[in-house]
């Protein structure tokens, strides 16, 4: 009997790895297809920006303040959906309506809805464009009841002058995105019709509030207090003039003269009602202002005249003498500071403060903390006797009533710090000095709620800078030796393919 031939299998070990070496090129060149339109359109549209705000969660401040939120908040995104920096700011609103379904989020297209556009345009009084410029155009409304707060897109960005390398063009870029801290501030305006208020005093050589000094003006500092929801006036005690009933809070920053008896003691009554108050002293006063006396006779607090210096916990990247400059990174566990672990502020020239200790142990006795010392390597400049050492530079007072008596504001609460350039317009930007300053803030104004975690983070981009000569060598890369590559392996396979 013949036996008929075996029939070869269809797939040989050979052609099983041509398919697979097949396969595998196929993948290589889609990649690289995809690797080259990636280039061409960083290339052409220059939106280069990697951001984590999305992906970061909240802050602690927003997430309690979202929280406690009863009323209903609209917010409308008064944009054009092609800006930039839309998906961002959607994203994170719509991160709050997670939290909070009484926040409601929508999208209004100017460009592309013009009858909603113009209705919202006239319901919220939004300007003219002045320029050609659409960003001019953007707008995020908040509204609550009968109380509304717009926000311009052009408020959520900090940018910067950046210059072609290779056109020698300037422009502007991007630098931080500060949508959430504007976003909270506007959900807390919206959502408390009676915001508290800070009155500041002047008339003393105080720091000027209205000021954008960089060493000595405090208008970043009003800026911060109303993202928090706070009116800032300011208050003259002379004449007739006293501390007004609906005085949250009042702010004593650098007095640089002696303020009149009369006034002291118009700010004493104050105090004894229960009022709030945050005072700062600096080296730059010649004389003493008469808040040294009070604080230290009724308030257990020595506000000495002694200047701390530490060199060796110095930067020198401010305009001030080098070396004048203390960094503080030793804090207690007050509300006031204790977001503020692991972090570090700067002081210039700070006073040392003590606390008065009192013969009288009574239960309605003033309590006086510490709020952070200097690091163990501080000296007094003006008493080089004292050994080197750590010394208090800010402390917090309260007092609480007296069972049974009602005071006019509730119970007496006091920050004192031995400086105040720190929070002056280019001190306050470094380190930690702005969070301290929100955080004492709140305190003061007893909303713990707001003394939690860390604030609000900014935008992050991240930039890859190359060199002409990288960017020659790029191009060489993805344009020449990818697409050789390719061709080499298809070459190669069609030459297995013949044989």
């Amino acid at each position: 009997m013949v036996t008929e031939p075996q029939s070869k299998p269809s797939f040989t070990p050979r052609r099983k790895w041509g398919v697979g070496f097949d396969v595998i090129v196929r993948t290589l060149v889609v990649l690289a297809v995809i690797v080259m339109l990636n280039y061409l359109g960083g290339l052409f549209f220059h939106r280069q920006y990697l951001s984590d705000s999305t992906k970061q969660e909240l802050s602690s401040r927003t997430k309690n303040l979202l929280n406690s939120l009863t009323n209903e908040v609209k917010v409308t995104i008064y944009y054009d959906r092609e800006d930039e920096f839309y998906p961002t700011i959607a994203a994170l609103l719509r991160d709050y309506r997670a939290l909070n379904p009484k926040v409601s989020v929508e999208t209004v297209d100017y460009l592309r809805d013009a009858a909603e556009a113009l209705r919202i345009k006239k319901e919220f009084g939004l300007p003219e464009a002045t320029g050609d410029s659409d960003k001019e155009k953007n707008f995020v409304l908040f509204k609550s009841g009968s109380e509304s707060r717009v926000v311009p897109g052009e408020f959520l960005t900090d940018t910067a002058v950046g210059q072609n390398q290779e056109t020698g063009a300037y422009f502007r870029r991007a630098t931080a995105f500060k949508g959430e801290t504007a976003f909270t501030a506007m959900l807390m305006a919206v959502s408390n019709p009676k915001p508290l208020k800070t009155y500041v005093i002047r008339g003393h050589g105080e720091h000027d509030i209205e000021s954008g000094d960089e060493l000595t003006g405090y208008l970043d500092f009003k800026h911060l207090m109303q993202q928090n929801a706070v009116l800032v006036e300011e208050l003259s005690l002379i004449g007739t003039n006293v501390v007004p009933a609906d005085c949250n809070l009042l702010i004593i920053a650098g007095p640089r003269r002696t303020i009149p008896r009369i006034e002291l003691e118009k700010i004493e009554h104050y105090l004894d009602e229960g009022g709030r108050l945050f005072a700062m002293f600096n080296a730059e006063a010649p004389v003493e202002t008469g808040l040294e006396e009070l604080l230290a006779k009724k308030w257990g607090v020595l506000v000495t005249d002694s200047i701390v210096m530490d060199t060796n916990n110095a930067i020198s990247s401010i305009k001030m003498t080098a070396g004048s400059d203390v960094t503080i990174a030793d804090f207690s566990t007050h509300p006031a500071v204790k977001g503020l672990l692991n972090f570090n502020l700067n002081l210039y020239k700070p006073r040392f403060l003590g606390e008065r200790k009192s013969r009288e142990n009574t239960t309605d006795a003033p309590s006086v903390k510490i709020l952070f010392v200097s690091q163990p390597t501080a000296t007094l400049a003006n008493n080089p006797g004292v050994k080197a050492q750590a010394f208090s530079l800010a402390v917090a007072v309260e007092k609480r009533g007296v069972p049974g008596v009602v005071t006019g504001r509730g119970n007496t609460r006091m920050i004192i710090v031995g400086d105040s350039f720190f929070l002056a317009n280019g001190r306050m930007k470094l380190l930690a000095n702005r969070d301290f300053a929100h955080y004492a803030l709140n305190w003061l104004l007893d909303r713990p709620q707001f003394t939690d975690g860390i604030g609000p983070k900014p935008f992050s981009e991240f930039r890859m800078t190359l060199t002409t000569a990288q960017m020659k060598s790029l191009w060489w890369l993805l344009i020449g030796a990818l697409p050789g590559a390719i061709l080499l392996f298809g070459g190669l396979v069609w030459l297995r393919r013949r044989k």
